[in-house]
């Protein structure tokens, strides 16, 4: 295929492949050529244009296929246009010539159809430079229109759409000519010439103004016979003809001298009228009509009223949303009028279906047309047509007489007016959310009252509708919940005895119970119990009144249904009332029901029967909501009405007899109840009424009331079918924008969906408006669904009876009757298999398959496709069930040999189906042999191109095939990918489902073949060019499936080989599509999308812009101005505002967050704030925020300066116009994105300094420089008039003051860059304590107060009291209480909101009491563990007494509520089994009734409080409960507030003492915390613990030190060497696990030091370190920490034991410290250059190195060691470890560096704390003093130094230690000073090691003897004098010899004075040294001098001045 990719054809290679390959090879260079053309040179274009038109012309006249002849004229007409376009006329003529020709054999055909096609794209490219050849070639097209088939027909209505395109206003002369045939093609027996026609008239009008003006009404009457008979494409291509016709002729885009005048109102009604009269008459005419009026019937088909339907969606749409909104009352009148007209609603079927349609157009149009304030508008017009309604039904009610009833037609008008309106009415006020709050107050419309006011209509489904719009606006304004129910409840008890007013007012009550499961907030409790009452009530007075018993029944189990919902927590305290109920309204026995059946009448009966199909349906709704709570000890009460139920179905037949038909519609609702309930209960509970169950649902599947009815398939057959054998049943079963009408073409006779089927629907979880079936399609449905469940349960015997029955039922019946008994057969037997296979149960013995097989084999051969895929999958179920290979086997073989004797379509397609279908569910296809065999059936019948649904199933069976064989299919890969494409060049576009089954084949291969795409072999770049090549074919498909398929195809490529997509075609492809007029190709351009962005979004994003530059004009430009201002981004937001579908709403956010993730940090993170901004700003809402505006400021100056933060109000100019609150909503979530993913970037994003710093050098954008626009969104949401946008931006200001409250602002020092904004913030933080704000906003609101206050943004006092008196104000309403709380939600909601203020207060409080410590402790001044920032803020008014004042005022206040919350909290954290001693009435914020959903409320509040407490008032019992069952879920906060609760307890003596003197409480504490240091790795976490470890030990400490003290004093024993022996181990020194604190704390410190360190561990000193910090090196700073801390503990532990158990802890001690010591000496190699102590792994190591040490020190000066018991035991021991110590030097790795500074320190501590006992043992001093020498040794400068240093200190030490060293190191340190005279320091450490010997032996001068101190000095002067030079040397010699120098000559001053004699003797008798000396002060005077004159030159005038350095001893 690569010879394909060039300007001319390779004819050679092209002549080389075979005859199907020849046509993909031209294909492809058709394809390479239309990329090539634009992009060549035109000089470059003209030279090779004779060529390229030859060759073009050749494969023209060729019979080349329907792709490749849209191609070739595609790249002809290009190739016109940019090259020499004169001969194009001679091409057009060639092209008429073939047109004209008379061939009528089969290969003229493709050449004819190209040549029409070709001069479609040539007249379009070209245009009016052909207009002299038109008139010849619209001759030659109308004149082939005559005798052309369908296809040419369909080629000339493409061709003529085009010519129109191109020759625009020029082609006026003939465009009645084209409209008289077009006309005609309208109505074509093929539909995709329908569609094409109704695409050649939508280009017709732009120019033809007839079309819209004096043809209209013919135009209309034609496209409504263009709906008869129509398919889905077909309504949706002609919809849109009529709908933008009509909207032209109502506003005309050109003037048009006959109708030029005003066609405002007059106009709309003509357009109307036609509209309706289609709706109303068909398209038959008026002798037709007027027939069908008079026998009063109606023959409209239902796809005519489709059609219509959608029309007026195209007609409004068209229009617009301003002129919808300027002509709504007028269009909803007109509209009304067609809903309430007598023909639309002759049956209850018809007005189902017209209900229906007006629905659909009012939701289509208000719904995606209008912004919330528009819809608002609309709210209030569909509400006056309410009133009016209402007032004109209430005026015939009280007209006359008052006994007169009005006529049954004005209800039936009126009520379907009603339902429309108050539906729509319901879905935009739920759509507004609480934005929809101004119309409950606007008494103008009255909204709740016109509402309610429809719950007294006559008609049921009025008052149904009614009660679904209130629960709509308590689902949309949860607060209106409560007031709403004591209105109805008031209202029903009123009006007890009204028919009408108990329905009304019960399904209102209903309703509105129901609506509380959508709203988190609740109802009061007591709402419950009133309805419960109420309910009960209504049951026990339904038998008083005989003309209201039904209402009052119905009402009564309604109540009851919906309370259920409120869900377990609510029910569970009324269930024994609910059993009690059940048990009555059903006989206390089978006997008594038997009595039953003799009494009563037929009014009696129908009463009892609608209450026990009541009493089921709670039942049921109990099953659903409940089922938690249906024990076995519930089911076993309800047992007895079980039983009763089951009984009553099989005594209903007598009922009929005695009663007629009249209770037959009460009876099958009660069957169908009955059923629905057992299909919920598991079969064991009504094992003794499986055979009644069985004979009834028999009788019901296969009886005589089945027969007289059509089936509903549409209902009962597709959740039996596979989801993916679906799209063969027709189109109906897609997806569409249009479903919602789309299904009213397959309901039942009966009718379709309505509220009224069933009310207690109006219980059902979900937010569209329900649609209950009509009963007995319902009971249908519900027997099949049961007899699945019930039919293995029964003996063996029966069940083959059954099925045989059922066999000889459908063969005893013929035409429809038999199809429909055979579809609820086979439904009910695919139930069984689908049953059985989920739970993998077996059919039973082997006699059952064969009748089971011959029902499903009559299925496949049934003309319904539905029943056939059913049958299919039923095959499938049954193999499964099954499970024998033979049995499958068989089934393939009848396939096989059906598919060879069937001749009919539907047979061969069915059995191919099933072959495909077969081993869908038996782990897939294993044998190659089965497989060749099936592909061999597969690929022939796809091949007959005589059956197109035999190409369609078979190749869908196909793609089945290739997805169960996996891997085993690759070697057939080639020819299917052949067989794919020969097909997809071969099959007409008038079947485009065979194209759609070859893209799902494709789409089976690619992921075949998977990632072997990726490879470079010639074979698998042959099979991707042919994939490539399908995909394009099939994008240039006409219909919309086959598109959607083709980009689901290049999805599944780019998955596999992403180099090999080209996203420069693809990318503006998808987003040409995004506002495509199908739902199916919005979702696979939306999926690819969300695929593409997360590998090249930046590639996505550019290739989008291009779209606006190259593609052609299209209707909707909105995309492409939006595309160009905002990108991609932009567009997938304003298509997530208009999407309504789910699936796609999340794919778009999905995309639309994955960009942002990819390109948001980088440089288009100011391009993504400022979309953010745009699309938040973006509301047609004029209304202010809820901040009120400013006024009087200047009038009221102490008024807070809030008011002039910056108001939420619409920006004008935007990109983005009236988007609603759920999309402004995502974009504050994506705010909230982008903020997190720069928390983990760069740093920069939260620097001001460094931003700006490299803002000035580099191109890269930081988010703190965005901050104003951050807080100006979060200011926008937050006042906002909608509660889900105002949490968003709640939680975006906390987030914005979490992140950036710590950030300095670089131009005022002691500032942060948030407190500008402190105005914003108070003001976005007022409307939520208003009175009237939802307690959830409110509790968000104090967690940003807390968040800010304890931020420390504000320094001013003054200032930070604004939101201080927010939180003073919430404290306030929670001081009131319970009781003064408005009851308006839940009690639950109530404790949320009181917890939340209380949390907040805590946390200030906190933050208040820890900033007043710092401040204390920053004016102490030996405290460096005080931050800066911290000292800023508490020296600030707010950070210390300051915001503690604040508090402390309301501390009395909050002391007490926090006890009473942390009361509550404990009693709520009790075991179950406790649960019945809580108190009744609950706690101080929690009812009993509550207890479940306050839990989780405290659970997320205590841990603060808690804290808070502790602070006040020290209580630890909940903490350590906490601790020490922590679930994985509970926040990390919570652990740590419970850690620093006990942190601040232990600060406290009383407490501490208790903890010191209470081991074992101690013991459990330290098994807490080991288990938290085990299972949380949060290192806040871990060091808590380690503090409250060294808190604990210093408790015990404390106590055993009293204790010691108190037993001196007691025994006075104070001067005795001995103690007392107190402390663990007592006299044995025996510790026990589990009850000994110091095991405890040993524990603890070992998992420290072993997860940090594993090299201490034997077991894992030899392995290499896997987990984090394994090793010493690699430590962080917060690991360092740790160890320290354990270190310190460990030192500690001694001291706490007694004599015997510090000897038995000893040696772990000291293997801990020495272990961590070695780790710690041995560098690594890298780091030689210095020691740990400097640089090391990290400044932290030195920490850990000096704790070490540390502790060394502290165990070397235990009391333990000086006592007599165990002297001797510490002093062996310590040995032990000064002989490890010593080894350090030389056991480390060959890779490692000895860190000998560390060691020396470490061996001087020993020497100086240990004493000679231990240290002066041999060989151990022997060893020491030879690591002494080696370090003096040492050519490390800096080691000598520090040896020296050290040294010092030894020599000044004990004389028992120090004189060994200073015999031993005195020549030494003498020898290293001389070796410093003859070469002197180079470098700084030289200089330092020299100084420090010095030093050294100075100390040693001191140490010795007075007597011996001469002969030293003696020694040292000399030295000292060697290291003077004189005044030549001096000036140029290097700094560190200067300095050696003046230091030498300042001790020799020093030491002169100290001893004179020594001095004058040794002046005296060593010359050189005096001249030396002499020399060296000459030339330090002479420096001084110079110095002196470069500093004051005046000096020198003066005279000479005296030398600075005066000899006082004179040496001569």
């Amino acid at each position: 295929m690569e010879r394909a990719h060039s300007l001319l054809l390779d004819e050679e290679a092209c002549n080389q492949v075979g005859k199907h390959q020849k046509a993909e090879f031209i294909l492809e260079w058709l394809n390479h050529l239309k990329r090539l053309l634009p992009a060549t040179d035109r000089v470059d274009i003209r030279q090779n244009q004779r060529c390229l038109v030859d060759q073009l012309w050749e494969i023209l006249i060729n019979s080349p296929s329907r792709p490749t002849r849209w191609v070739l004229a595609h790249c002809l007409a290009v190739l016109y246009r940019l090259g020499d376009p004169i001969p194009s006329s001679l091409m057009v003529e060639r092209c008429n010539d073939i047109i004209r020709s008379k061939d009528d054999s089969p290969s003229a055909l493709p050449t004819r159809l190209a040549a029409i096609a070709c001069l479609g794209t040539l007249y379009e490219q070209l245009g009016r430079m052909l207009i002299g050849c038109f008139k010849d070639t619209l001759a030659c097209l109308l004149k082939a229109m005559k005798s052309a088939e369908s296809q040419g027909r369909y080629e000339i209505m493409l061709s003529m759409e085009r010519i129109l395109r191109g020759l625009g206003v020029s082609a006026v002369s003939c465009h009645r000519d084209i409209y008289k045939v077009v006309r005609a093609c309208l109505t074509d027996r093929s539909m995709a010439v329908r569609c094409a026609a109704a695409k050649v008239l939508l280009e017709l009008q732009r120019e033809a103004a007839f079309l819209w003006t004096s043809e209209l009404e013919n135009v209309a009457t034609v496209c409504f016979r263009a709906f008869e008979g129509s398919n889905y494409n077909v309504r949706v291509s002609v919809s849109k003809l009529l709908g933008i016709l009509l909207a032209a002729a109502v506003e005309p885009q050109q003037p048009t001298a006959p109708r030029q005048g005003a066609r405002s109102q007059g106009s709309l009604e003509e357009v109307m009228e036609l509209l309706s009269g289609g709706f109303l008459r068909g398209g038959g005419g008026f002798l037709r009509a007027s027939g069908d009026m008079l026998k009063g019937t109606s023959s409209v088909s239902k796809d005519v009223r489709i059609g219509v339907t959608q029309a007026y969606v195209v007609f409004v749409s068209t229009l617009g949303s301003s002129w919808l909104e300027a002509n709504f009352p007028a269009f909803l009148s007109l509209l009304m009028e067609l809903a309430s007209h007598v023909r639309a609603t002759q049956t209850p079927a018809d007005a189902a279906v017209t209900r229906r349609c007006v629905s659909f157009i009012l939701r289509s149009t208000l719904g995606s047309l209008l912004g919330e304030k528009a819809q608002i508008n609309a709210v209030k017009q569909l509400c006056l047509a309410v009133a009016t309604q209402k007032r004109a039904v209430d005026a015939a009610l009280t007209d006359g007489n008052v006994e007169t009833k009005v006529l049954s037609a004005d209800v039936s008008a009126s009520q379907h007016v009603l339902v429309c309106c108050l539906l729509e009415m319901g879905a935009l006020v739920q759509g507004l959310g609480s934005t929809a709050a101004p119309l409950l107050t606007d008494t103008t419309t009255a909204l709740l009252d016109t509402v309610i006011s429809v719950l007294l209509h006559p008609a049921i489904l009025a008052r149904l509708a009614a009660a679904w719009c209130l629960r709509c606006v308590a689902m949309a304004m949860p607060s209106h919940c409560s007031l709403l129910l004591d209105r109805c409840i008031e209202r029903l008890v009123a009006l007890k005895s009204s028919p009408d007013a108990v329905a009304g007012y019960g399904a209102a009550i209903a309703a509105l119970m129901a609506a509380v499961q959508h709203c988190p907030l609740g109802i009061p409790h007591t709402k419950d119990k009133m309805v419960l009452d109420l309910a009960e009530d209504l049951l026990r007075s339904a038998s008083q009144n005989s003309q209201i018993s039904l209402q009052r029944t119905q009402a009564g189990w309604l109540l009851i249904s919906s309370l259920i919902t409120l869900g377990p927590a609510v029910v569970e305290h009324h269930l024994p009332r609910l059993i009690l109920l059940w048990r009555c309204v059903f006989p206390a026995s089978l006997r008594e029901q038997e009595m039953e059946l003799q009494r009563g009448d037929y009014f009696t009966w129908q009463v009892t029967l609608e209450g026990r199909a009541g009493a089921l349906s709670a039942m049921k709704s109990l099953l659903q909501h409940c089922r938690d709570l249906v024990t076995d000890d519930v089911i076993s009460c309800l047992l007895t009405p079980l039983a009763c139920a089951v009984a009553l179905l099989t005594k209903l037949p007598a009922l009929f007899r005695s009663y007629g038909t009249s209770v037959k519609s009460w009876s099958i609702v009660y069957r169908l109840r009955v059923y629905e309930l057992l299909a919920l209960l598991p079969p064991q509970t009504y094992q003794e009424s499986f055979g009644l169950v069985m004979n009834q649902l028999v009788s019901d599947l296969s009886g005589q009331d089945n027969l007289n009815q059509t089936c509903s398939e549409l209902s009962l057959l597709p959740p039996l079918c596979h989801r993916d054998d679906l799209p063969l049943a027709g189109p109906a079963l897609h997806d569409t924008d249009h479903r919602y009408i789309e299904e009213q073409l397959h309901s039942s006779s009966v009718g379709g969906g309505s509220l009224d089927n069933d009310p207690f629907s109006l219980c059902e979880r979900g937010y569209e408006a329900p649609a209950p079936l009509p009963s007995p399609v319902a009971l249908a449905t519900a027997s099949i669904h049961l007899f699945g469940a019930v039919f293995p349960h029964i003996i063996s015997a029966q069940r083959v009876k059954i099925l045989e029955q059922f066999v000889e039922t459908v063969s005893q019946l013929k035409g429809q009757r038999q199809q429909t008994i055979q579809t609820h057969l086979c439904a009910a037997l695919c139930s069984l298999l689908k049953h059985q296979g989920s739970n993998r149960g077996s059919l039973g013995p082997e006699e059952i398959r064969p009748p089971a097989l011959s029902l499903l084999s009559g299925a496949l051969e049934s003309t319904s496709p539905l029943l056939r895929c059913l049958a299919a999958e039923g095959l499938a179920r049954l193999v499964q069930v099954v499970g024998d290979p033979g049995f499958t086997v068989s089934i393939s073989l009848l396939c096989f040999d059906r598919l060879k004797t069937a001749r009919d379509a539907a047979s061969r397609s069915s059995y191919a189906l099933a072959l495909g279908a077969l081993y869908r569910y038996t782990g897939g296809i294993s044998s190659p042999q089965h497989l060749s065999t099936c592909l061999g059936v597969l690929f022939t019948l796809s091949q007959d191109s005589t059956s197109p649904e035999v190409q369609t199933w078979s190749l869908h069976s196909l793609s089945l095939v290739v997805d169960l064989s996996g891997g085993l299919y690759r070697t057939h890969a080639e020819p299917s990918f052949t067989l794919v494409l020969r097909l997809l060049l071969s099959t007409p576009p008038t079947h485009p489902e065979v194209h759609y089954s070859l893209g799902r084949c494709l789409h089976c291969l690619i992921t075949c073949l998977g990632p072997d795409l990726q490879g470079n072999g010639t074979a698998v770049s042959g099979l991707r060019s042919s994939c490539l090549v399908a995909c394009g074919v099939m994008q240039d498909s006409p219909d919309c499936l086959v598109q959607a398929r083709a980009i689901s195809c290049l999805q599944q490529l780019h998955m596999f080989s992403p180099p090999h997509v080209n996203l420069t075609s693809l990318v503006p492809a998808l987003c040409a599509n995004l506002c495509s007029s199908f739902l199916s190709l919005r979702r696979a351009v939306v999926a690819c999308l969300r695929q593409l962005v997360q590998r090249e979004v930046l590639e996505v994003s550019e290739h989008a812009i291009t779209l606006v530059k190259e593609l052609p004009r299209r209707d909707n430009t909105q995309l492409d101005v939006t595309i160009k201002e905002v990108g991609l981004e932009g567009a997938l937001f304003i298509l997530l505002d208009r999407e309504s579908d789910f699936s796609l709403r999340k794919d778009i956010q999905e995309t639309l967050v994955h960009m942002m993730a990819a390109s948001a940090t980088s440089n288009k993170l100011a391009h993504w704030l400022k979309l953010c901004k745009d699309v938040l700003s973006a509301t047609t809402d004029g209304r202010a925020p809820l901040e009120s505006k400013q006024e009087d400021e200047d009038a009221d100056p102490g008024k807070d300066d809030d008011s002039s933060a910056f108001r939420a109000r619409s920006e004008s100019g935007g990109p983005f116009t009236a988007l609603r609150s759920a999309t402004r909503c995502f974009a504050m979530e994506c705010v909230c994105r982008i903020i997190a993913q720069c928390e983990t970037t760069d740093p920069a994003h939260f620097d001001m300094a460094l931003a700006q710093e490299r803002r000035l050098h580099e191109s890269t954008d930081f988010l703190v420089l965005h901050l104003g626009d951050l807080v100006r969104m979060a200011f926008m949401a937050s006042t906002d008039h909608s509660d889900e946008l105002r949490l968003a931006g709640l939680q975006t200001l906390l987030v914005i003051i979490r992140q950036f409250s710590a950030i300095p602002e670089p131009e005022f020092p002691a500032h942060v860059i948030l407190e500008q904004y402190q105005a914003n913030v108070g003001a976005a933080l007022r409307p939520a304590f208003t009175s009237d704000a939802p307690p959830d906003i409110t509790a968000k609101a104090c967690q940003v107060c807390s968040a800010w206050i304890v931020s420390g943004v504000v320094s001013d006092l003054r200032d930070l009291r604004r939101v201080h008196q927010l939180l003073v104000s919430s404290l306030a309403k929670v001081q009131s209480g319970r009781e003064a709380s408005s009851q308006l939600y839940n009690e639950a909601a109530a404790t949320m909101e009181t917890l939340a203020v209380l949390k907040a207060w805590a946390e200030v409080y906190i933050v208040a009491i820890q900033r007043s410590k710092q401040k204390e402790s920053s004016h102490r001044p030996a405290d460096p563990s005080v931050s800066s920032l911290a000292s800023d803020s508490s020296g600030s008014e707010s950070g210390g007494a300051g915001l503690l004042k604040l508090v402390q005022s309301e501390l009395s206040t909050l002391s007490r509520l926090w006890l009473a919350a942390l009361q509550d909290y404990a009693l709520l954290t009790l075991p179950q089994e406790y649960s019945s001693r809580l108190p009744a009435t609950g706690g101080s914020f929690y009812t009993a009734e509550t207890v479940s959903q306050a839990r989780r409320h405290y659970t997320s509040s205590w841990a603060p409080i808690l804290h808070a407490t502790s602070l006040w008032l020290h209580n630890t019992g909940i903490s350590v409960e906490f601790l020490c069952s922590p679930h994985s879920e509970d926040q990390m906060e919570n652990i740590t507030s419970c850690l620093r609760a006990l942190q601040v307890l232990l600060d406290v003596s009383w407490p501490r003492a208790k903890i010191g003197n209470d081991q074992a409480l101690s013991v459990e504490l330290l098994s807490v915390l080991h288990r938290l240091m085990l299972t949380r790795e949060s290192i806040s976490v871990q060091l808590a613990v380690l503090d409250l470890l060294q808190r604990i030990v210093a408790a015990a400490h404390e106590h055993i030190r009293e204790k010691r003290h108190s037993a001196e004093v007691d025994d006075g024993a104070a001067e005795k060497e001995t103690l007392p022996e107190f402390g663990e181990g007592r006299d044995t020194g025996g510790l026990v696990p589990g009850h000994s604190l110091v095991f405890g704390a040993l524990e603890l410190c070992l998992c420290v030091l072993v997860r940090k360190i594993p090299q201490l561990s034997p077991k894992l000193a030899g392995t290499s370190p896997t987990g984090p910090g394994g090793s010493a090196w690699t430590l962080t700073d917060s690991d360092c920490r740790l160890v320290a801390s354990a270190l310190y503990v460990l030192s500690e532990l001694p001291s706490i034991c007694s004599p015997e158990g510090s000897v038995s802890i000893l040696p772990t001690v000291l293997y801990l410290l020495l272990g961590v010591l070695r780790e710690l000496v041995h560098q690594p190699s890298v780091q030689t250059d210095a020691p740990a102590v400097e640089s090391g792994g990290g400044a932290c190591l030195s920490v850990v190195i000096q704790a070490a040490i540390q502790a060394l020190k502290s165990i070397l000066t235990s009391p333990m060691s000086r006592q007599e018991k165990c002297r001797g035991s510490w002093n062996l021991l310590l040995q032990s470890a000064l002989n490890t110590l010593l080894t350090f030097w030389d056991s480390g790795p060959s890779s490692c560096v000895v860190d000998q500074v560390s060691l020396l320190t470490a061996l001087t501590v020993f020497l100086l704390s240990a004493g000679p006992d231990v240290c002066t043992t041999e060989p151990l001093h022997k060893l020491c003093l030879q690591r002494f020498t080696t370090s003096m040794d040492s050519k490390d400068p800096l080691v000598v130094s520090h040896c020296c240093q050290l040294l010092t200190t030894v020599f000044q030490a004990h004389p028992g230690v120090a004189i060994p060293y200073i015999k031993a190191l005195g020549p030494t340190l003498i020898r290293f000073l001389q070796k410093v005279e003859r070469s002197r320091p180079k470098t700084p450490q030289e200089l330092l090691g020299a100084l420090e010997a010095i030093r050294a032996m100075e100390a040693l001068i001191l140490a010795a003897d007075e007597s011996q101190r001469p002969q030293l000095v003696a020694v040292l002067l000399p030295l000292l004098i060697s290291f003077l030079l004189d005044e030549n040397a001096l000036s140029s010699a290097p700094l560190p010899s200067r300095s050696l120098h003046d230091s030498a000559l300042k001790d020799l001053m020093r030491f002169g004075p100290q001893h004179p004699g020594v001095f004058r003797s040794l002046i005296t008798t060593s010359p050189h040294l005096k001249s030396r000396l002499q020399a060296a002060i000459k030339g330090n005077q002479e420096s001084l001098n110079v110095k002196a004159s470069s500093a004051n030159p005046a000096a020198h005038s003066t005279g000479k001045s005296s030398p600075s350095i005066t000899l006082k001893t004179k040496f001569l």
